[in-house]
């Protein structure tokens, strides 16, 4: 989630907002920045309760081992629309590379108007 703070001007310039969710509560959430990687620019919402409701809908949250009662690491890109345009889910150990994210906004930005 750090690597997405640091390219947030180049989100903004694709006109696309961050939003980091997970089963973690907000005060988690908070402790997490605290400690470990300083405060975020953009909103880290959290799916907490219901339990992992979010992730459900979006076919994410994992409930068999190796680690049950979490949501897979995944990237979803949502156009205005609410169309899912891109996603994909990565090993739990991996950051998502941001350039896949700026290669599917980069399309979007370019693909026709209708």
């Amino acid at each position: 989630m750090p690597a997405y703070q640091v390219e947030l001007d180049k989100f903004a310039g694709y006109d696309a907002q961050v939003v980091g969710i997970s089963i973690d509560t907000i005060y988690s959430h908070m402790a997490w920045q605290q400690k470990e990687t300083g405060w975020m620019d953009y909103p880290l919402a959290s799916d907490f309760y219901p339990h992992g409701a979010v992730a459900q809908l979006y076919g994410v949250f994992r409930e068999k081992p190796p680690i049950p009662g979490i949501n897979e690491r995944a990237i979803f890109v949502i156009d205005k629309e609410g169309i899912i345009r891109f996603s994909k889910v990565y090993d739990l150990g991996q950051q998502p590379p941001n350039e896949e994210v700026f290669e599917v906004l980069e399309k979007l930005k370019n693909a026709p108007q209708s």
